[in-house]
């Protein structure tokens, strides 16, 4: 049996088994360097201070994982050519030739990986972030030195190029604020209303599910526009980082029935119904069909 197997390799030409070996090579390589990474990440948010912390090492985890499989293609890729007999030196002479020529027509595939460097070196993106680049809003699912992809509030993924990008806004840093603006009537006493709201304070920073996502007490900025029918009053809470979306649905929810306990009224759209005029000033009137309730 052995000696079966023997002559079996004896028969594959020596060209082959170095293609082979380079190909199972390549692929232990990669996966070495995979479990590495993956090593290196965990090591890395064992001693990480801070949740941004940990975001930025997934961030450069899977920049890393690219970069490894970038490297350890071209450099299979270039053994296997050397060993067919394809000479690597016209190749790369040639790709430098091709690169000059098509050089201003990749201007914008360099600007992307160029760009994307930048982001991560200057730690400006990272996954997880809730961040608004070219006029997209969403969560960051993934980093590349190529581009940055979002998945927004309805589930939809954009991918923008990172040549594209020259905003960026990024509302996952260290705190946020939830900026919450609502009218009152004209009618109302402002005093009362501010008490109301910071009443409204009080039971978020009390109740268990809010009360670690307020870092400080509600800035009441006072009142912020005269409009039509209302008194438009500004307020502010400082949060958490992602939370302020949450903390101000949860502010407002509790604002609308504190103010219907308290008669506060909330300005609405009326409808008012003209029924119009005849030559003489005279108006008609409306009629009106009694409906009685249909009996058991």
């Amino acid at each position: 049996m052995n000696d079966f197997i023997t002559a079996n390799i004896k028969a594959v030409p020596k060209e082959t088994m170095i293609i082979i070996i380079i190909v199972a090579v390549a692929w232990l390589l990669s996966r070495l360097g995979k479990r590495l990474i993956l090593v290196f990440r965990d090591y890395m948010d064992e001693h990480a201070d801070s949740a941004e912390d940990r975001r930025r090492i997934d961030t450069l985890a899977s920049v890393f994982h690219y970069i490894k499989t970038v490297l350890i293609s071209i450099i299979a890729g270039s053994l296997i050519l050397s060993e067919i007999g394809v000479s690597i030196a016209p190749i790369l002479g040639a790709a430098g030739v091709i690169g000059l020529a098509v050089g201003f027509g990749a201007q914008s595939l360099v600007k992307d990986y160029f760009t994307g460097f930048f982001l991560l070196l200057e730690n400006q993106i990272r996954h997880g972030d809730v961040i608004e680049i070219c006029d997209k809003v969403g969560t960051v699912e993934n980093v590349t030195l190529r581009y940055v992809s979002l998945r927004d509030n309805e589930g939809n993924v954009h991918y923008v190029p990172n040549g594209q990008i020259s905003i960026v806004t990024n509302k996952s840093r260290s705190y946020a604020y939830s900026l919450i603006d609502f009218g009152v009537a004209y009618r109302e006493d402002l005093e009362e209303v501010y008490a109301l709201i910071r009443e409204v304070n009080h039971e978020l920073r009390s109740d268990p599910a809010t009360a670690n996502k307020i870092l400080e007490d509600i800035e009441i900025q006072g009142v912020q526009d005269w409009a039509e029918s209302a008194v438009t009053i500004r307020c502010r809470i400082k949060t958490v980082a992602l939370e302020q979306w949450n903390i101000r649905r949860a502010f407002l929810g509790k604002l609308k029935v504190i103010f219907d306990k308290n008669n506060i009224e909330i300005p609405f759209p009326h409808l008012t119904l003209y029924a119009g005029q005849d030559k003489h000033g005279n108006s008609p009137a409306f009629r009106v069909i009694r409906q009685d309730a249909p009996t058991a």
